[in-house]
């Protein structure tokens, strides 16, 4: 390398160094803003959450970039802000705000949800012009049924076993089992099991070596629906066969004399609705 090239090379280099400090002193003294991307809602927030009443709705919002901008949930009925970011602004109770540091999910949890509450929610980021994630909830109220007649004779002495199912209902059901309208007290009578899946959504419940004390009204509902909407059964408890065909014959007849009474009710009317015309 000749002496006369080396003070070139060395001129290059400093303009080079030069240059770059320019460029990282121009770089810091730029807004942080500009280099900032804007927020977002990321494209796998659901936006149809279905729940069962009684239970827990959670609607989850997941946003991209959020930095430090606030959060906010809407109730779009009546335009009512429920919380900003982990603060509730509502007088119930039932809502709740949840977010994790770090995470991007901001959830808005309902517990116990109720039928009342479907509608559509607004998870809305703070920035000039606000956007928004409309996501509609629906809770719905699961009924029961018991498998089987609506009535039922049972000699004394024997079983009794019912199975209780809810209908598509959107989450594992709780169900509950009571007798004329009171739910069952097992530390007043031993001799009585209930097996719930939850899973599959039924509930079996078996009585053993009945009495007349055990006779009434049998109820099966979810939690979160009241009694007076449960599924029943109406059992009685008889001495023999002969017995059961007795009564159910003497049922019988009580409703074909309310029938034919009300035949004869009908008639009549209609017998002096027209002699008076």
């Amino acid at each position: 390398m000749s002496v006369s090239r080396l003070p070139r090379r060395i001129a290059a280099i400093v303009v080079a160094f030069a240059i770059l400090t320019v460029s990282e002193a121009s770089l810091m003294g730029f807004d942080d803003s500009v280099w900032d991307s804007p927020p977002y809602f990321d494209d796998t927030t659901p936006r149809e959450v279905t729940a069962a009443a009684g239970y827990p709705a959670m609607l989850r919002c997941r946003v991209r970039n959020i930095g430090d901008r606030a959060i906010s949930w809407i109730r779009r009925r009546d335009l009512h802000i429920l919380a900003i970011g982990i603060m509730t602004y509502i007088n119930d109770p039932r809502f709740q705000a949840e977010h994790s540091e770090g995470s991007d999910d901001w959830t808005l949890k309902l517990n116990p949800a109720r039928p009342a509450d479907s509608g559509v929610y607004e998870c809305q980021i703070s920035i000039d012009p606000k956007i928004s994630l409309g996501i509609h909830l629906n809770v719905i109220a699961s009924r029961a049924k018991i498998i089987g007649s609506r009535e039922m004779f049972v000699r004394r002495g024997s079983d009794v076993n019912l199975t209780c199912l809810v209908d598509a209902p959107p989450a594992p059901i709780e169900l509950h089992w009571a007798r004329n309208g009171r739910p069952l007290d097992f530390s007043r009578r031993g001799g009585i099991s209930i097996l719930t899946e939850r899973r599959a959504r039924t509930s079996q419940l078996l009585v053993s070596r009945v009495s007349p004390h055990d006779a009434g009204n049998y109820s099966c509902y979810p939690i979160g629906n009241s009694v007076t909407d449960a599924a029943s059964v109406l059992v009685h408890v008889i001495k023999d066969e002969n017995s059961a065909a007795m009564q159910h014959e003497s049922l019988a007849s009580a409703k074909e004399i309310s029938s034919i009474t009300l035949i004869v009710t009908i008639v009549v009317t209609l017998s002096h609705t027209f002699t008076v015309r």
